[in-house]
């Protein structure tokens, strides 16, 4: 007789944000599995209920806030040693009420800059992630032309409110490289701007950079994520067994492409969004949609189970 599977739970969880952008956070009890840890506050998904039902019974019963609408932020699936959790996960920006601890459990407002700092359950990973990421990533590229137009395109992506930007420059010198990147980084500071160097990892530290994103030859060499949770750790990714690294690793976010004909290799083979969406099952990470797109595309890349969407000409 073979031993049954681990037990499957489903939970309905919130990323509760307030008019000032925080993150409301509740903790678990000592005495609770993990306790101690911080969490996006939810419950269980009873028989008969939907995950919003089950949401806006959770929130009620646990902060004494009514939801009045939320949407579909993502899907966690953990295993844990005797369990394994699926994690529907909301984004909750439209509730009444003032959000207090009703099970006497301490509940917390906080910036998105500081849940990485916070102790969390490790199928909560990928959603503390998510909650500080926006959903266009755009890209500042040597292709664009030379360093006066790569320098004109970051103030005009900072301009219109891009807040995550990677810097990459394959054609640079590495002392040049350098030199530009410690100019953009320190433009971006005090901007509100996230810049991520595409880089050695030591580079952005030294630099003072937001992190590092690893092209495909620095990712197959990795055994462990390279920077601690302060920085955002990324990828570039062309495949499932790519993706499956960058998981492995606990990064941040990956972008995977092209997913459309591009305008400088036209004659490279694309995934398409039925390839993207393939590429994206069942992956916890979040995913950046690359190739050939425009900020327009987000709401089919969203329907293919991306994250956002990245770019360069299609962000100009």
């Amino acid at each position: 007789m073979t031993s049954a599977g681990p037990k499957e739970i489903n939970v309905a969880a919130g990323v509760i944000e307030d008019a000032a952008g925080r993150i409301l956070v509740a903790q678990r009890p000592p005495d609770a599995d993990q306790g101690g840890c911080w969490e996006f506050p939810g419950g269980k998904i009873e028989p008969g209920e939907t995950s919003f039902e089950a949401l806006r019974r959770e929130l009620a019963e646990e902060l004494g806030i009514t939801v009045d609408g939320a949407e579909p932020m993502m899907v966690v699936r953990h295993d844990y040693p005797q369990r394994r959790v699926i994690l529907d996960i909301w984004r909750v920006r439209d509730f009444s009420g003032e959000a207090r601890g009703c099970l006497g459990q301490p509940v917390r407002w906080v910036s998105p800059a500081e849940l990485p700092e916070l102790k969390f359950p490790a199928a909560n990973r990928y959603i503390v992630s998510a909650a500080r990421l926006p959903v266009h990533y755009p890209i500042v590229d040597h292709a664009a032309g030379d360093l006066a137009a790569m320098r004109s395109q970051l103030q005009r992506l900072a301009a219109d409110g891009f807040s995550l930007i990677q810097l990459r420059a394959k054609s640079l010198a590495p002392a040049a490289y350098r030199e530009f990147a410690k100019e953009c980084v320190d433009y971006c500071a005090g901007r509100d701007v996230q810049l991520v160097l595409n880089a050695e990892p030591e580079l952005a530290v030294k630099l003072g950079a937001a992190g590092v994103h690893l092209n495909g030859t620095r990712l197959k060499r990795l055994s462990s994520r390279p920077l601690g949770t302060r920085f955002w750790v990324a990828a570039s990714c062309h495949g499932t067994d790519e993706l499956e690294k960058a998981e492995s690793l606990a990064l941040d976010f990956a972008v995977l492409g092209p997913v459309l004909p591009t305008f400088s290799h036209p004659e490279a083979a694309s995934l398409g969004w039925e390839g993207l969406s393939e590429c994206l099952k069942a992956l916890n990470l979040p995913v950046f949609a690359l190739g050939g797109l425009r900020m327009d595309h987000l709401a089919r890349a969203r329907d293919a189970g991306a994250w956002g969407v990245s770019g360069i000409r299609g962000f100009l």
